[in-house]
């Protein structure tokens, strides 16, 4: 007997369509684009356009400022990631024991997380603005300090100040993400662990963690992912200053696509910045890998 395939519906089609549109418009075509560019001369005035082979990646892997830019971005990335898993999962641990009002705590906790981003820069710009900021002015009605602290030009207190703001605006997603796996480990093997005598420390480790483990995982990537490429809050508080104290990749492959016109250069930038992300994460995912083994 002969088995018919069932042939797919036009209606099939219609409906994944959008998905495919958006897919190609949205990711493979900037993608595909910047790999391209990154291996031409391309310049916002001038028309011409010739292939240059590495000639971009070259110059970018020469320049000390790319390098400086680099190693602010993995600083600024790192110690972000680590401020806000630590905050958020505090959070989340705190709200799962809160009997009442879970909710309202939730909705309080989540604010930064609803604002834009633009918002949130404008706001912590003007609090922390050495002359007319809220935030200074306090201090020295308090006599907390000698003179107004400026935060977002002194050298030793830019870079502290924005990973603040940064862990305060992202922590959110964190608590919340943590909050609902936390909801979906299983009742009864805490009721078996206490049973056996298992404590709190070994729940956690032995039962929380491993049953969370897929969650933090994503989270770790997506926030890495996002860290890094941050751009807007930072350039909208400081622009990449002090003296560059600030300034990211991000902000570098701005500088050099707008700022000097060179699109090639700052496509090379871009396919830079995603092979170095590419093999972070390939890395935490081996790791994830080795957990659960372990496991």
């Amino acid at each position: 007997m002969k088995i018919r395939k069932k042939k797919k519906s036009p209606g099939t089609v219609l409906f994944i369509l959008p998905t495919v549109l958006l897919f190609v418009l949205l990711l493979l075509y900037p993608v595909l684009s910047s790999v391209f560019y990154s291996f031409t001369n391309k310049h916002l005035i001038k028309t011409r356009l010739d292939m240059v082979a590495f000639e971009n990646y070259a110059s970018v892997l020469r320049d000390k400022e790319y390098w400086n830019a680099l190693l602010t971005s993995s600083k600024w990335t790192l110690i972000c990631l680590a401020g806000q898993f630590l905050i958020g999962f505090t959070a989340a641990l705190s709200l799962e024991r809160i009997k009442h009002g879970r909710t309202l705590f939730r909705t309080l906790l989540i604010v930064p997380w609803a604002f834009p981003t633009i918002i949130i820069a404008l706001v912590w710009k003007y609090l922390l603005n050495g002359v007319s900021g809220f935030i200074p002015n306090l201090l020295l009605k308090l006599n907390w300090v000698s003179a107004a602290p400026q935060f977002l030009s002194n050298k030793d207190l830019v870079f502290p100040t924005l990973v603040f703001i940064n862990v305060w605006f992202g922590f959110p997603l964190i608590m919340v993400n943590v909050l609902s796996a936390l909801q979906t480990v299983p009742k009864e093997l805490y009721e078996a662990a206490r049973i056996d005598g298992a404590k709190s420390g070994q729940q956690f480790f032995y039962i929380t963690m491993p049953q969370i483990n897929p969650v933090i995982t994503l989270l770790l990537i997506l926030r890495t992912v996002w860290i890094f490429n941050n751009f807007d809050l930072i350039y909208l508080i400081t622009g990449g200053g002090p003296a560059g104290l600030t300034k990211t990749v991000s902000i570098y492959a701005y500088e050099v696509g707008w700022g000097l016109k060179s699109l090639g250069r700052s496509s090379a930038v871009s396919i830079l910045s995603l092979i170095f992300l590419t093999i972070v994460i390939v890395i935490l995912l081996q790791l994830q890998k080795k957990t659960n083994k372990n496991e």
